[in-house]
């Protein structure tokens, strides 16, 4: 029988991993931009742990995005963090994670937004309750077969080491997760998503994550690169502030890692870090039937994107 690490082991390993995922991610989307370099900026939380800020602006590709890394502790977990396990309320708690949000100039590249967390939940006299979570997903403005058929491959081949059904249902949770109830869409094209994983054990689950971890800048990149040259004028901008709109709607009304920063008493200025640039609300605003932006609200609701694409 395999002994599992001990919650300290748990802990220093993820946090290693989490850390080099931040360092990788940056390297990476700033190579990608070209011009734009991440500022960094390490903040600490009074009740315990802290984190590291990384923010690039006004880059050549990228309007804005962060990449974040945060470990924060405390004595009771956020109401945020029990919903779905309502027994470990009032328990000790480490959490950690990484999570990134890139919102490009052009419209015809897509937001995209991706995070991987794990957590423990210790009580005195009881076994530490750990779990992961996390996922990648995708919004276009301008949707493209190819990009979105790319994504998924990639989402795919993830998690395929890990299980024949597991991106199906990740995919599925994607779907159902990012979905917003008062607008009857799904924010994007989706990707995957889990949460309270624990299943199969400690190596099992932390191989899992990784595989996610990994495969963003394989999934995203080369979206960029066929996209980034795409003219573009006001009409194409216009729509994509529109439609961040939806993306604002989503973070403060159903995000679960705001609802957990905010409860837990994170940094602020971090949490709100995945927000646009800006955005725009109309009133009862329609695209145009069989226009450019018509064709986007084909794409808000969950499809099996690999056997319609592929």
């Amino acid at each position: 029988m395999t002994t599992e690490p001990s919650a300290t082991e748990q802990l220093a390993r993820v946090k290693q991993y989490l850390l080099n995922l931040q360092d990788r991610l940056c390297e990476g989307l700033e190579a990608a931009d070209g011009r734009a370099s991440f500022v960094e900026d390490d903040w600490r939380r009074a009740q315990g742990g802290g984190g590291r800020t990384r923010v690039m602006t006004n880059g050549a590709v990228f309007e804005k995005g962060g990449v974040n890394f945060s470990h924060v502790f405390g004595a009771s977990l956020p109401p945020s963090a029990t919903a779905v396990r309502p027994a470990l309320a009032g328990r000790s708690f480490s959490a950690m994670g990484v999570s990134w949000v890139l919102h490009p100039h052009n419209p015809h590249i897509p937001t995209t937004h991706g995070n991987v967390r794990f957590f423990i939940a210790e009580a005195p006299g009881e076994a530490p309750v750990w779990w992961f979570g996390g996922g990648i997903d995708l919004t276009p403005y301008y949707p493209y077969d190819d990009d979105v058929l790319h994504w998924h491959r990639v989402a795919h081949d993830a998690c395929a080491p890990f299980g024949e059904r597991v991106y199906a249902d990740y995919k599925r949770w994607c779907d159902d997760y990012f979905f917003l109830k008062h607008r009857n869409e799904t924010r994007g094209v989706g990707g995957l998503f889990f949460d309270d994983l624990n299943d199969g054990g400690f190596e099992r689950c932390f191989g899992l994550q990784q595989a996610v971890g990994n495969a963003f800048l394989d999934a995203f990149l080369p979206i960029v690169e066929r996209r980034r040259d795409m003219p573009y004028g006001e009409r194409e901008r216009s729509f994509q502030a529109y439609r961040r709109g939806r993306y604002v709607e989503f973070n403060l009304v159903y995000d679960r890692g705001t609802l957990f920063g905010l409860q837990s008493g994170g940094r602020t200025e971090s949490i709100l870090m995945s927000m646009p640039p800006m955005a725009e609300w109309r009133y009862a605003w329609t695209p145009e039937p069989g226009s450019a932006e018509a064709r986007l609200y084909d794409y808000l609701t969950p499809r099996d994107w690999l056997a319609e694409l592929g």
